[in-house]
């Protein structure tokens, strides 16, 4: 689809490395989408990035969040939001109904959640997730991402992977100090 629509290169993709969407359907009369739903087609529900990004006003006021800097928690930065890094983002489709994106920012809106930690994976992300709140009213949470656990081979550890867990690394001897290591808190 991106070759037929005459895009190329690297500065189309978010920063996990995904292909921006290149606006293929967006366009389509209302009796075509129609039509292709009756046929089964399941279509996605996509943020009109350029859309989002002017309801919620970034030209006059560009978003940020905040960023604990210190263990202690004490010492904060501001750090500026770059959603439109993500193109238009798939908040839901037909065989999962609510993206990550838009689940964690309903969540931790309606749990209270006032700080975030994360893992550092997902800190380009929290640029998409200021914009969610801000265009669905939501509080802002303060942030932490922390440094990635991996194994030998320098990948992050992660359930999806199958790697193994806290209480793995436990069970095969790991100290509490190993583990603090491990995620950079020496």
């Amino acid at each position: 689809a991106r070759k037929l629509a005459g895009i190329s290169g690297d500065a189309l993709h978010d920063p996990d490395g995904t292909p921006h969407y290149p606006g293929t359907c967006r366009g389509l009369p209302a009796d075509v989408v129609a039509a292709r739903v009756a046929a089964g087609e399941k279509p996605s529900l996509r943020l009109d990035m350029a859309k989002a990004l002017e309801a919620a006003g970034i030209q006059a006021c560009p978003l940020s969040w905040r960023e604990i800097e210190s263990p202690c928690g004490d010492l904060f930065r501001d750090e500026p939001a770059q959603p439109e890094a993500w193109g238009d983002v798939i908040l839901g489709r037909s065989i999962v109904p609510t993206s990550y994106h838009l689940s964690v920012v309903l969540d931790d809106a309606a749990q209270g959640v006032t700080h975030v930690v994360r893992g550092m994976d997902l800190f380009h992300a929290t640029g998409l997730h200021r914009l969610l709140q801000v265009l669905l009213g939501l509080p802002a949470p303060v942030y932490h991402h922390h440094r990635l656990i991996l194994d030998d081979d320098g990948r992050k550890l992660s359930k999806s992977q199958g790697s193994l867990s806290l209480k793995s690394l436990r069970a095969e001897g790991a100290t509490q100090a190993d583990i603090l290591r491990m995620i950079g808190l020496e």
